[in-house]
């Protein structure tokens, strides 16, 4: 599971927790004949994979266009599409923008697969690197906590414990990690994280959240996960806290996996 509300590179996944160069691959300014086609399938499979989940309010029209190296109005035509498609709304006002109404639409299959597909076997390789680095960043935990990042700690987990499925949860987990990297007391490694991450997210350096349908299922898994990491962490049992770490940031991949093979049988059902 994987962090963030501002955006960054592009990502292909269990993170209850996870996101070659698919940042050259897809943070490049997108080609002009098909520069709406790239970024309507771009938003489509980060809502598709999670990172923007039902409720969910988009970045500005001015955050998307900076980040993804495009025109303000080509991100609106790809936004117009999302609000045709019925994946967003669009409010006026204070406090108004875009907002995810659904998660996967009819059409949401093909784009999910030419976003995920094209770029899958670096996706895979930075998707691992992440895994490892995860590993690293909880063994300096285990060796550097204080008292007070235990604290900070447990009552992450608490907050993850007690989060209501969904948004809530998501942005627990988001907590809960980043309280183990200031744990470790790296910046250099925190730094690595965060751009290795970027690289996976599609629109933003945001923890997938999967499927409805299997949303649940993966928040519990992610549950024991993060109880035995920060008793391990807490305990300064470095060893077990690197390999529990780089198991649970597999999840961010497996909801990748999920998300690809679930697009290609929505496009088999489109066909039918």
């Amino acid at each position: 599971m994987t962090h963030g509300d501002d955006l960054a590179g592009l990502a292909v996944d269990d993170r209850g927790g996870a996101m070659i160069s698919v940042k050259a691959a897809l943070s490049t300014p997108l080609a002009s004949p098909s520069r709406i086609d790239e970024l309507t399938d771009r938003l489509v499979t980060a809502i598709a994979i999670g990172e923007y989940l039902p409720g969910s309010k988009l970045p500005s029209e001015r955050d998307l266009a900076a980040s993804l190296q495009v025109g303000r109005m080509t991100v609106r035509a790809a936004i117009a599409r999302l609000v045709d498609r019925g994946l967003l709304e669009t409010q006026r006002g204070r406090g108004g923008g875009s907002f995810v109404t659904e998660q996967w639409s009819i059409s949401s299959g093909a784009s999910v697969q030419r976003t995920l597909s094209s770029n899958w076997e670096s996706l895979r390789d930075t998707c691992e690197a992440v895994s490892r680095l995860h590993g690293t960043i909880s063994r300096a935990a285990a060796e550097n906590r204080s008292a007070d990042d235990i604290a900070r700690l447990r009552d992450c987990l608490i907050a993850f414990r007690d989060a209501e499925s969904g948004r809530e949860s998501q942005k627990s987990d988001e907590q809960l990690h980043l309280a183990i990297v200031s744990a470790a007391h790296s910046a250099t490694l925190g730094a690595v994280l965060q751009q290795l991450e970027s690289a996976v997210s599609i629109v933003a350096p945001a923890h997938l959240w999967g499927a409805p349908d299997g949303m649940r299922e993966m928040e519990a898994r992610a549950l024991g996960d993060h109880e035995r990491l920060v008793e391990a962490i807490c305990d300064g049992r470095a060893d077990d806290a690197s390999r529990i770490a780089r198991e649970h940031a597999r999840i961010d991949f497996e909801l990748l996996e999920a998300a690809l093979r679930r697009s290609g049988t929505a496009e088999v059902e489109t066909a039918e």
